[in-house]
């Protein structure tokens, strides 16, 4: 029987923020052709002008991409930043392979005014459908409240028995918080961490405070940390996943950064 194979990445791409963000696209396609994942959970994604962020990378790279908002954080409204005025901010999904379906869930969230989506897509992988769970959490610290409610929700999702089937189900985005956070505790309960399957180094950062516009009031528990992750489960009782090497991604390019964030890389193996 033949394994089967998929490298998922996920990458917040930090929307239109930042010094000069034009200059700053040319590097996240760079990376995203160098990786060549067959599967990426995108955040901080712009939207507007009838296009996607998403859609445009898809385009360059042969890819299927949908979009989903309200995401975190809100898109700003600044009526003196043109590049930013009528641009929505959510998160989105490229895949290789031909998306079968996919639904924008909203999230709990008692202290925000928006409803912030979480997306559920299942992907036309050889092996069958590969469900993905992609989202990204609260980041405010003082509601930690909606963070822990978050990640059991998503966690909840990526275990929903609909999901059951040939391929591993994965839960990947930036989550806003460490692995050993309370936020993640439902997930790590029920669900495999990659990059600690795949021996990635313990003091991995995908915030590192070394970036020239690191958030820094974000605090200890998000800066200098890795808080960007890919989870699975396998889809299947007798389903064995390997974890065959994960590694970081996001490296300035022409010493441009293409993004606050760090981007994690995993390639999963199974036998169907």
């Amino acid at each position: 029987m033949v394994d089967s194979m998929v490298r998922a990445m996920t990458w917040n791409l930090w929307w239109r923020f930042g010094p000069h963000w034009h200059d700053r696209q040319p590097g996240i396609r760079a990376t995203l052709e160098r990786c060549r994942p067959d599967v990426v959970a995108l955040q901080e994604v712009w939207a507007g002008d009838g296009t996607t962020q998403a859609h445009e990378l898809a385009a360059r790279l042969r890819m299927h991409a949908v979009f989903g908002s309200p995401s975190y954080p809100p898109a700003p409204t600044d009526p003196g930043m043109a590049d930013w005025s009528e641009f929505d901010l959510g998160i989105a999904v490229l895949s290789r392979w031909p998306i079968l379906d996919h639904e924008a869930v909203a999230m709990p969230a008692r202290h925000r005014t928006w409803d912030p989506v979480t997306l559920t897509v299942r992907v036309d992988h050889p092996a069958g459908p590969l469900p993905i769970v992609a989202a990204c959490l609260d980041y405010g610290v003082p509601y930690t409240d909606d963070r822990i409610a978050q990640g059991t929700f998503v966690a909840d999702l990526a275990t929903d028995p609909r999901f059951d089937g040939p391929c591993p189900v994965l839960l990947m985005g930036d989550l806003n918080a460490a692995v050993d956070s309370p936020v993640l505790r439902r997930a790590g309960d029920v669900l495999t961490d990659a990059w600690s399957a795949g021996q990635g180094s313990a003091d991995a950062v995908t915030l590192p405070s070394t970036h020239p516009s690191a958030p820094l009031e974000a605090g200890p528990q998000m800066v200098d940390q890795r808080i960007d992750h890919i989870f699975f489960r396998p889809g299947r009782e007798d389903q064995q996943v390997l974890v065959e090497g994960v590694r970081l991604a996001g490296e300035p390019i022409a010493g441009i950064h293409p993004s606050d964030h760090r981007a994690v890389v995993a390639d999963l193996r199974w036998r169907g």
